[in-house]
């Protein structure tokens, strides 16, 4: 990246140190307390692995699935590792806008500026971010000296996923919604154990969304300024550079650059992957969590009128220009399919959407579940 003929359309070191410049403090907690909130998030993590097994019968008795690590970071760690999935992943298509960039020195030295600007913009909606997550499963993350991965023998090299806790952050939330900090750390990693068991009990998970990615980036045909233009909005925003008389309520989504038939398709396979395994680990959360997280229906109502409000207007309109509203519709329209499948045909039943790719829900199928039963459940078979 120091040289201009070799710059990348992103300057990613960048954005890892703008990020982490501009990223909020964590609450103020004493080093003791910090190693205790260290150490019982990890056991929590431990315990939540054989509750979520059990719970959701993914992996057969005796069966030893693929391992990968859990991780309890600060939100400079998120960063971090954020920034090196995203540019693994985002590498296909930055190549292709690269490719576009006009030829020429002129075209060298747009590179190297562009590159700067947009590994700031990105910083800084990283550091946004970075605040608010609680837990990620990491799928495609390539593993580094301070942050490994799972075993990249397992899966053909690529890096094998692993859990991220972040600390201050859990220790904000729970603080913000005034529960119990033992019972909020539990079932906190209660719904991030799911995810890492889905991907863990279902070889061909992780695969089958990376194709998927990949097939929707490759089909991406936009001017690399319109990408810019997306990360630059957002930056604004953040930034408070836009009046507030010209924030665009019905504005475009970071998400939203999609313009072929095969890319809405796509869109739409990702959009109802994600949405079941959204709800399914929220359906998770709330059914292992009676029985093992004493003040669970309190945390739970308070975490969803937090969800839903946000944290005030600059909260709600960079949650619409990053797509996060479609991931909290995501989690209630999941939650309502895996609830209604597992009401109708039980947990062994639902559990043949993870037999192959053919078996998952369609974006249709999630908001009809009984669509789905009646495709996947053939008439004459019987309910497992």
């Amino acid at each position: 990246m120091t040289s201009i003929g070799g710059a990348e359309m992103v300057d990613w070191n960048l954005a890892v140190a703008t990020a982490t410049r501009f990223v909020r403090p964590g609450p103020e907690v004493s080093r003791d307390e910090a190693r205790a909130v260290v150490a019982e998030l990890r056991r929590h993590a431990k315990a939540s692995e054989e509750h979520v097994r059990e719970y959701t019968r993914m992996i057969p008795a005796g069966a030893v699935p693929r391992d990968t690590p859990v991780l309890v970071v600060d939100r400079a760690g998120w960063v971090k590792a954020n920034v090196a999935g995203f540019r693994e992943l985002l590498r296909p298509l930055l190549d292709k806008m690269q490719e576009r960039r006009p030829g020429g020195p002129g075209g060298a030295v747009l590179g190297a500026v562009g590159g700067k600007v947009t590994g700031v913009e990105l910083g800084m909606l990283l550091s946004f971010l970075a605040s608010r997550v609680l837990g990620q499963y990491e799928t495609f993350a390539p593993a580094a000296r301070d942050l490994p991965a799972g075993d990249p023998a397992d899966i053909d090299g690529n890096g094998g996923g692993r859990l991220l806790l972040v600390a201050p952050n859990v220790v904000h939330v729970e603080r913000e919604l005034e529960v119990d900090p033992h019972d909020f750390r539990l079932w906190v990693c209660l719904h991030e154990e799911t995810h890492r068991t889905q991907f863990t009990g279902v070889p061909w998970l992780r695969d089958h969304l990376q194709s998927e990615i990949q097939s929707f980036l490759s089909e991406t045909d936009t001017d690399p300024m319109t990408v810019l233009e997306r990360l630059r909005e957002a930056a604004q925003s953040l930034a408070g550079a836009r009046p507030e008389g010209e924030q665009d309520e019905g504005g475009h989504s970071i998400v939203e650059i999609v313009q072929t038939p095969a890319q809405r398709e796509i869109l739409g396979r990702l959009t109802a992957v994600m949405s079941l395994l959204e709800g399914h680990a929220d359906f998770v959360m709330d059914g292992v969590g009676p029985a093992v997280v004493p003040s669970v229906a309190e945390i739970r109502e308070k975490f969803q009128q937090r969800r839903a409000r946000g944290a005030g207007r600059l909260d709600l309109a960079l949650r619409k220009l990053l797509g996060l509203d479609a991931k909290l519709r995501q989690y209630r329209d999941g939650e309502r399919f895996v609830r209604a499948v597992v009401e109708e045909v039980g947990m062994d039943g639902f559990n043949r959407v993870w037999t192959s790719p053919n078996t998952l829900p369609t974006k249709a199928e999630i908001a009809k579940p009984a669509d789905w039963v009646a495709r996947v459940h053939r008439k004459g078979e019987g309910a497992p």
